[in-house]
């Protein structure tokens, strides 16, 4: 058995479904299910027995700690985190408790639980944290891409939420000796993404007919990764990964964002051209950037590869075909996630921003 957090939303849920595909192994699933966690995303597992859902909060010590004393997971995979950097700019104090201080809550209640193991079950007990590049900072053009090295440089409320996270589960380890892993990602896309990441975003206002918002000059570089290849680098870790080290997870696909939104536009013209024969381009609308918007992500993966042998499955134009071909064929899914709070937040950012003509 696995405890999962954040097991509902975009990483997490693709995590779940990934590992029940490739194992028999349950899955205990604590979401909250705030605005981006959605049960539709696990709703082929309903029936089910491998899959116990739980709706509840990392920082509900008492709840947790229940479901290790019941459960008893041999892990426990920690997805759940506040993720959207805009949002965070507009309302930083719920990334500072989700992700500090439900990271902290839940750390103590993994700590206690572990601490009363027997030496065997104590000897592969893992904690395993989910992170991003984010917390590095960012790169000049021609820096070298981040290492497990590189000093954390946040810049946004998002990022040095999740940087503090990850100092938090570092100390647990030398402190305590919890047994953790920590994982840095590059940029996730693919199924289930909530849209108001850029990807799926591009997606669904293009079929609507509405403008493709860009931040700038949209030449802001991102390293893509396929959520697919993030879940199979994690089950590696989690199988292999050495005690208190770091994992960077990265796709080597380093693309600015507006050859990404031109990308999808021309998938999107071959799959769904325009009833009117026009390009999707043309709804390109350029939006002032927001602050302390970084300038270039890029993740180093070679240790994760030299050490536990994992590399991508999927190039950038593989992913980026399975992404849009799902969401074409999701339509249902993206009705259900855009309730009313989802259209007045997209309204909010990104309608009050617009400069630009179509480019």
């Amino acid at each position: 058995m696995i405890l999962v957090t954040g097991g509902a939303g975009f990483i997490g849920a693709n995590f779940v479904l990934d590992w029940l595909a490739c194992s028999s192994e349950p899955v205990v699933n604590l979401d909250k299910l705030t605005y981006a966690g959605n049960l539709h995303n696990l709703r082929s597992l309903e029936g089910d027995a491998r899959h116990v859902f739980v709706q509840g909060d990392i920082g509900d010590t008492a709840l947790v700690a229940r479901l290790l004393a019941e459960h008893q997971p041999r892990a426990v995979i920690n997805f759940a985190a506040e993720s959207h950097v805009d949002r965070s700019i507009h309302g930083p104090e719920d990334f500072i408790q989700t992700n500090v201080v439900g990271t902290f809550r839940l750390l103590e209640a993994v700590r206690k639980h572990w601490s009363g193991l027997d030496a065997s079950d104590k000897g592969v007990f893992r904690f395993l944290h989910v992170s991003t590049d984010e917390v590095y900072g960012s790169l000049a053009a021609t820096d070298p891409a981040f290492t497990e090295q590189h000093p954390f440089e946040p810049n946004s409320p998002y990022s040095a939420s999740k940087a503090a996270s990850d100092h938090l589960v570092r100390a647990w380890h030398h402190t305590y000796g919890l047994p953790v892993l920590t994982t840095n990602c590059s940029n996730n896309y693919g199924p289930y993404h909530f849209p108001e990441k850029l990807i799926p975003l591009m997606i669904v206002n293009a079929l609507a007919g509405k403008p493709l918002p860009v931040y700038g000059d949209g030449m802001q570089v991102r390293d893509w990764l396929y959520v697919k290849d993030h879940c199979s680098a994690i089950r590696r870790v989690l199988e292999a990964g050495r005690l208190g080290e770091t994992y960077n997870v990265g796709g080597w696909n380093e693309k600015p964002n507006i050859e990404i939104v031109n990308t999808v536009c021309a998938l999107l013209d071959e799959l769904r051209p325009r009833a009117d024969g026009q390009r999707y381009a043309s709804q390109i609308t350029y939006v002032t950037d927001r602050p302390g918007h970084d300038r270039r992500y890029a993740i180093d993966a070679r240790k994760l590869e030299a050490e536990l042998g994992w590399k991508p499955a999927e190039t950038f134009d593989t992913g980026i075909r399975k992404t849009v071909e799902w969401y074409l064929a999701h339509a249902d899914w993206v009705a259900n996630v855009q309730t009313g709070a989802y259209r007045e937040w997209v309204q909010t950012q990104y309608a009050s921003a617009a400069q630009g003509t179509a480019a």
